[in-house]
């Protein structure tokens, strides 16, 4: 992140992004748990979630961080098949860009290991963000009670050059 930021905003300093490591679990299943995107009707489905050690070492699972390595968001793609499976920022860092930044540093790793598009089963309040990032709109995955109790658009990320 170089030149201006979200809104016009001066922007800061490169905003490093890194491989997650076990150590990092606590505070992804933080993240996920508090975030105000998941308040109300949506807060049962993070409720009880876990970003555990064992996924982050399965999984290409990238943390962009700020001062004093602080959680500013973070994405897990899964590689077979080809899907965005988490991507979170926190709420303190909403509207600086990280978002956008984690989607282009997944789409390099995606591209990198050969894969053409990547599928997004997005929060429905997020559908916005992906469109506005490249995405398209392919369908929609229906509700699955008891774990998901809504629809979610499904996107596409294109990914091959």
């Amino acid at each position: 992140m170089t030149g201006r930021g979200a809104a016009g905003r001066p922007a800061g300093p490169p905003v490093p992004i890194r491989r997650a490591t076990a150590r990092d679990a606590k505070r992804l299943t933080s993240l996920v748990r508090k975030s105000r995107a998941y308040e109300g009707r949506y807060a049962p489905m993070v409720a009880g979630y876990r970003v555990g050690p064992d996924y982050i070492d399965t999984h290409e699972v990238h943390v962009a961080v700020g001062e004093d390595e602080r959680v500013l968001g973070f994405y897990a793609l899964v590689l077979s098949p080809p899907e965005l499976d988490l991507l979170f920022v926190a709420d303190a860092a909403q509207g600086l860009g990280i978002g956008r930044l984690l989607v282009g540093h997944m789409v390099e790793r995606a591209r990198a290991a050969g894969v053409g598009a990547v599928r997004v089963v997005s929060h429905p309040p997020a559908e916005g963000f992906y469109l506005g990032v490249g995405a398209r709109r392919v369908g929609t995955v229906s509700a699955d009670p008891p774990a998901v109790m809504w629809d979610r658009p499904e996107l596409v990320i294109p990914v091959a050059p």
